[in-house]
Parts: C-alpha cells; structure tokens; sequence
C-alpha cells in the first residue's frame, strides 16, 4: 500500500485554476503532502507556535481588511515573517488586491503566490477535498470495476476466466466501465474508491479480439471514471464435490486496506450466464444494505411453515 504520496503544487494550480503572481523558486519542484489548508490569522500577529509549514496558505477578505488596519511597514514585517517558513504557497481568495509588501516580500524570499476567484470557504473546502482523493492511501489490484446499477462491483479472478467478457456483456446491458486489468483503489476515510490507471482508462482487452475503446464503441454512457467499491465478486472454476453456499445466509466479506466489503464467490462453468449473475448479486446486496435479506426470509417462511406442519399433526394426533 502507498501511503508516501504527493501532489504537485503546480498541478493544483492547474486543477483550480488558479492565477500565478509570483512563481517561488521551488515551484516547478515544490510538492503537497498535508489534506489540511492554513489561514494565517494568528501569524499576523505573531503566533507561530503550532504553525504547519507544510501547508497550503490562504487568506481572504477578513485577513485582507485586518492588514488593511496596519502601517505599509508592519504589513510588510507580517509578510516577511510569514514568508521566511519554507511554505509552499500564499493563496489569495476572491481575487483580491495584492497588497503591494505582499509581492515584495515573496519575491525576496522566493515564494509563491498564487490568486483564484472563489471565496476561502469555497476555495478551502475544495482544495481539501481534492488533496484527500489525491494524497489518499492507494494499493493497485487485478480485476475489473464497473458501476451496475449505481453500484461499485470489483470482479476478481484467475486470468482468463471470463472477467473482462463478463465486463463487456454488462457494458451491452446499459453498465459501465471504471478500469479493466488494473483497479487503482483509494481508501477515504472508510470507503474504498476504485479508479483506472491513467494509461489504460477506458480500454478493455479481450482475448482473441485484443484491445478495444470501451468510449469509442459505446460513448460516454459506457465509462465513469471512479466509483466507490460496494461489493467483491471472485470468479473461481467450478470444483467438483466442493460445497457452494445455496442459501446466501452468511455474508461473507473481504478485507482491502483494512475496510470491510461484502464478497459474493461464483464458481465458473460452462453455461453459466456471468453477466446476470453479477446483476442479481448487485441486487441482492443493496436489499440487503437496506435491511432486506431475501435468504433469511426464505428460511424464516420455511420454518413457520414446519410450525405450522407440526402444529397440525399435533392436533390431528389429539383428536
């Protein structure tokens, strides 16, 4: 599992869109590898204990009106102190004016500085939520994600036992592909978001045709570009002999970067139709993520019904 990962500064300024005012001299270089953002209020007025480096720094309309209160030569002291921490970036919300001691002290001390157009709640909300995707622990798995019926389904198997044929006839079915062969899997808090490598999103191969463009053949309506894991299906040749829950009482579950998902195991023959046993199992577990357990139900009729049977044959035996 990788959990050393970085996100490079400038490729935020791309994501965001950000304008750049002054390019520090490690910008080309200068990584992030902290979720969190900082608003320097407290530095302004000289508290630097606790103070995190590491982060992104924003200010915005409240820090600009309280630095509009100092003299240009304490404006400037402020900037300087803050400045002289290796940062990565001052962010300036709402497109706001640069205060002129801003610039000059980035320039001398080689930092950058950057400016957007949204507000620092919205800017801070967003830049956060794009660092804990991007910064999030990723492990990379074999197998095939697509979204069926709104559901995240990881299909994992021997190579060669049918998982990206499974995968196209879905695709034919209305459902769509996330990532063949190579499942890049994030852990967000508690849930589990698989994307595609970079290279090899939207393509799938099939043995005997070769590689084709799932986005070419079917559109748009044919890929999705992440979805979060709700089940595991692992596909296994059928073995004689060995014994195949027929009941579905027990859940079992699997375990990927120290989260929980349900995993359904089907064993593979000839003449198994793959792709509708995919959407009944999807099926099935969102009853049962709603509380409804169709196997339990089953039981539970069957037992009233033996009840019942006894019931009677003790009344008859009375009479």
């Amino acid at each position: 599992m990788n959990t050393n990962r970085s996100v490079k500064l400038k490729d935020v300024v791309e994501h965001f869109q950000m304008e750049v005012i002054h390019k520090g001299d490690d910008y080309d270089t200068q990584i992030l590898t902290i979720t969190d953002v900082n608003r320097p209020g407290l530095q302004f007025v000289g508290f630097f204990d606790y103070f995190d480096p590491a982060r992104l720094q924003i200010i915005g309309k409240s820090e600009t009106m309280f630095l509009k209160g100092y003299s240009s030569e304490k404006r400037r002291r402020c900037f300087c102190d803050l400045f002289s921490y290796e940062i990565p970036a001052l962010v300036i919300s709402r497109n706001l004016d640069v205060f002129p001691e801003c610039l000059e002290m980035a320039q001398q001390a080689g930092r950058t500085l950057l400016r957007t157009k949204h507000t620092s709640v919205e800017f801070t909300s967003m830049t956060i939520d794009y660092l804990n995707r991007e910064l999030a622990p990723m492990i990379t798995r074999h197998g095939v994600l697509l979204d069926v019926y709104g559901e995240g389904v990881l299909i994992m198997g021997d190579s060669g036992i049918g998982k990206s044929e499974t995968a196209i006839e879905l695709i034919k079915r209305g459902h769509r592909l996330v990532a063949d062969d190579a499942v890049e899997i994030r852990r967000i808090g508690g849930t589990l978001i698989g994307t595609a490598p970079e290279l090899i999103r939207n393509y799938l191969e099939l043995r005997g045709i070769g590689v084709i463009d799932i986005k070419k053949l079917f559109g748009m309506s044919g890929v999705q570009s992440q979805t979060q894991i709700d089940l595991v299906m692992k596909f296994e040749l059928w073995k004689d002999g060995y014994f195949y829950d027929r009941l579905g009482l027990d859940q079992d579950y699997t375990q990927i970067m120290d989260v929980s998902v349900p995993c359904v195991t089907v064993p593979v023959s000839a003449g198994r139709n793959l792709a509708g046993l995919v959407e009944i199992a999807v099926m099935n577990n969102r009853n049962k993520k709603y509380g409804y357990n169709s196997a339990q139900e089953f039981v539970n009729q069957v037992d009233n019904h033996v009840d019942t049977e006894m019931q009677n044959n003790k009344a008859n035996n009375h009479d």
